[in-house]
């Protein structure tokens, strides 16, 4: 028995204690990113979840990192081998965040041909800051594709960074914060990536408010963050040809000189009451990415009620969260309620979908139909009942029917 991991995100692997606890002891295959970001995800969900003694917390990394597996891209291997069958994988860039990967899976039996089952994971889109984009497979018999953004296009990398630096101008313009909610990895790395890009072209054609940006402070209050950020860097040969020519050049991404962190819970709970007090314009990310828990709480319950700051959602708000009631209600005035406190939304609401981490519908029909040879059938999962059925439609006519869509349904 072999687990596969496709990428750290806590999704897809937190119930790995739990895999454990009930006497796992095969191999954890994951690609060689993963491996290094999986064992911090791990320790902090466990952190969180089952205790906080460094000893236990040791001890259970030990276990975990004795079963980890790096493989490296693009190379079959053979999980195992028998005279009943044999069973071999191989992981793909998935591009969805650093690490990520879909697997294709051959399984062969004695007497009958191979049968190559492709699982997506998550994928990514094709412009996301720092990964290569995924490329299709040359072939599959059957695929088990994601379907979260199935129903929906987002807008190109262009438009996302002119509407993320107009959204912050206006908040220049106010003297307030721009609280954005972030994941810890990927898509605060990503976010980093595109605010030093923006400093970058401001220093190179100044622009209306170039003397605002240099003074700009860019808070990342989130420890977790401040630590995958650091493997990120260390990770830099995973890093695409765009933001390997950046580090050539001389810039660093992820490391410019307006990036402050923000590790220790005072100094949070400071920088909280001044900027919900001063006129000092800034920038703030922060966990949690659905705004149910952790230090951007602190920031909304501050700020939500004043009109000089502004909320910026740059991921998936799952329904019955308070992000997705921020973002839901908050353009009509409405209220949220955090922690037992209800709060009236007076601060701008925003949202910019660019900025997922998932492929979109136009992004997962391609992946199917770019196959050298398509397969024989696609099974959805990992989305809404509307996104499958709307993505599914899709498939069924980009490939002339050829393909059987299975969407759960």
């Amino acid at each position: 028995m072999a687990l596969v991991a496709t990428h750290v995100h806590i999704d897809h692997v937190g119930r790995i204690p739990w895999l454990l606890a009930a006497g796992f002891k095969g191999p954890i295959y994951c690609s060689e990113p993963s491996a290094r970001l999986l064992p911090v995800v791990l320790a902090d969900a466990f952190e969180l979840g089952i205790s906080r003694d460094r000893r236990l917390v040791e001890r259970y990394l030990k276990m975990v990192e004795a079963r980890i597996r790096p493989l490296p891209w693009r190379t079959w291997h053979t999980v195992f081998d028998t005279a009943e069958g044999r069973c071999r994988i191989r992981l793909q860039r998935a591009g969805h965040i650093l690490g990520s990967a879909y697997v294709e899976c051959e399984l062969t039996r004695s007497g009958e041909p191979p049968l190559r089952v492709l699982f997506s994971g998550d994928l990514g889109a094709p412009y996301a800051p720092l990964l290569p984009a995924p490329k299709p497979a040359y072939r599959a018999d059957v695929v088990v594709l994601e379907s979260t953004y199935g129903d929906r296009t987002h807008e190109s990398r262009a438009t996302r960074r002119q509407r993320l630096q107009a959204v912050v101008e206006k908040a220049l313009g106010n003297g307030g914060t721009v609280i954005v909610p972030a994941f810890s990895i990927g898509r605060t790395q990503e976010l980093l990536y595109e605010f030093e890009d923006i400093l970058h072209r401001q220093r190179l054609k100044p622009g209306r408010h170039a003397a605002a940006w240099e003074k700009l402070p860019i808070f990342l209050d989130s420890p977790l963050a401040g630590r995958f950020t650091g493997l990120y860097r260390e990770l830099q040969p995973f890093w695409d040809a765009e933001a390997q020519a950046w580090l050539r050049a001389g810039r660093k991404p992820l490391s410019f000189s307006q990036l402050i962190s923000i590790d220790e819970h005072e100094a949070h709970l400071a920088n909280v009451r001044r900027l919900s007090r001063s006129g000092e314009p800034a920038i703030v990310i922060a966990a949690s990415g659905m705004c149910a828990g952790g230090r951007v709480m602190n920031y909304l319950k501050a700020m939500l009620h004043d009109p000089r700051h502004d909320v910026l959602f740059v991921g998936y708000q799952a329904q019955g969260t308070p992000g997705s009631a921020i973002q839901t209600f908050g353009p009509r005035g409405g209220y949220v309620d955090l922690d037992g406190e209800r709060i009236t939304i007076r601060a701008g609401v925003h949202t910019l979908s660019g900025y997922s981490a998932h492929a979109d519908q136009n992004d997962l029909v391609r992946f199917i139909t770019r196959m050298r040879h398509l397969p024989a059938e696609v099974r959805l999962i990992h989305g809404d009942d509307e996104a499958r059925r709307a993505l599914a439609a899709m498939l069924r006519a980009a490939t002339d029917g050829r393909v059987k869509v299975m969407n759960g349904d």
